[in-house]
């Protein structure tokens, strides 16, 4: 199940998951509340836990097991909070260019000043003051003129919120295998730092900016299918 990060949908995963597909995995990119073709949703009711609640229903309804949880960027929590609550259905954790905490942590409190201070400057200048607008595609290293059109037409408004809620963790998420992989050509934010916090002290390099999964997809599949035959 491939959980992308904010701004973005399932939409995000289109060129990765043909190439999961190809090699014989079930594939799902469910679209987290409020974003993408569910963004007709957003409200300033949508929390950290809505979002886990969307992984989990998709679980539990679709009857999955063995289930490989990616999260990419701010769905690192996601995904992990919805691994906790799962348990035995998920079989590995696979963390991109990834938020994660411990049990009362948020993104908020793991960002660098400069990053938080960025949302809630962004979020002011919204009409809602609760929504923070979406990221140039250069920003997350999608610079190709087609590529850069595609985002502009999909990425939405993220609320902030969720930024700011903390994660809710048993231990039990802890006691799943984890994986993880960086972008090389990253915006300063420490994503290898966490990754080493939840076990993945050497990371897999994707070489892309921090939208792998537009610009270098076959490097993200490759990760994602190790992570789940490990």
């Amino acid at each position: 199940m491939l959980v992308h990060g904010a701004w973005h949908g399932g939409w995000c995963w289109a060129r990765v998951a043909p190439l999961l597909a190809a090699c014989g995995f079930d594939v799902h990119t469910p679209t987290l509340t409020g974003l993408g073709d569910r963004s007709h949703l957003v409200s300033p009711a949508i929390t950290l836990s809505t979002h886990v609640d969307d992984v989990v229903l998709a679980v539990e309804r679709g009857g999955m097991d063995d289930v490989v949880l990616v999260g990419h960027s701010y769905a690192g929590f996601v995904v992990r909070e919805a691994a906790d609550r799962l348990g035995g259905r998920v079989g590995a954790v696979a963390l991109i260019d990834a938020w994660v905490g411990d049990d009362g942590t948020s993104v908020a409190s793991q960002a660098p000043a400069w990053f938080t201070e960025s949302l809630h400057r962004s979020a002011r200048t919204s009409a809602t003051a609760w929504l923070c607008p979406p990221p140039s595609p250069e920003l997350v290293g999608v610079t190709d003129p087609d590529d850069a059109r595609w985002l502009r037409r999909n990425l939405v408004a993220h609320p902030l919120r969720t930024f700011e809620d903390r994660t809710r963790l048993t231990g039990r998420v802890d006691r799943i295998p984890h994986r993880a992989a960086v972008c090389s050509d990253g915006i300063g934010l420490p994503f290898a730092d966490m990754a080493a916090a939840v076990g993945c002290a050497a990371p897999t390099e994707i070489a892309s900016g921090h939208d792998a999964m537009v610009v270098a997809p076959e490097a993200v599949a490759d990760f994602i299918a190790e992570a789940a035959t490990d």
